[in-house]
């Protein structure tokens, strides 16, 4: 089954635009954090997530596909960050890190300034090696 959401030719900046100024503001220092820690320009992937890199991940089921080393995508309610790696391995970073939520691999706050953002950038340097590690 192929994944809905694909990396395409859509303007970063133009989808930012669109965004009330608080929520831009936040974005761009996200676009700062994830740039210096991928290396990488950032890319759409569908309407709303903006992704950094790219890995090819293959399941034992068979399941395989493309994904981005890490992301964020500027909600309507609050922020998601995806941390592909999971939590498991970093609870201790999660208790620093501030007012926030998870799911599988999702990380979701209100406001960046809810959030240590050392402790962030730790959290995603730790999650972007592990996938490298393990898929390239």
């Amino acid at each position: 089954m192929a994944l809905k959401t694909q990396p395409h030719d859509g303007s970063v900046s133009e989808f930012l635009d669109t965004l009330d100024e608080k929520k831009k503001a936040d974005c761009k220092e996200l676009l700062t954090i994830m740039k210096e820690l991928t290396e990488e320009e950032p890319r759409m992937w569908g309407p709303s997530i903006v992704g950094f890199g790219k890995y090819h991940y293959v399941y034992e089921s068979g399941t395989e596909g493309d994904w981005f080393l890490t992301g964020f995508s500027p909600r309507k309610r609050n922020f998601s960050v995806y941390v592909m790696d999971g939590f498991k391995k970093h609870a201790s970073l999660l208790e620093k890190l501030g007012k926030h939520k998870t799911s599988v691999s999702c990380l979701y706050f209100n406001r960046l300034e809810d959030l240590d953002k050392g402790v962030l950038k730790k959290l995603l340097r730790a999650s972007i090696r592990n996938i490298q590690k393990k898929y390239c």
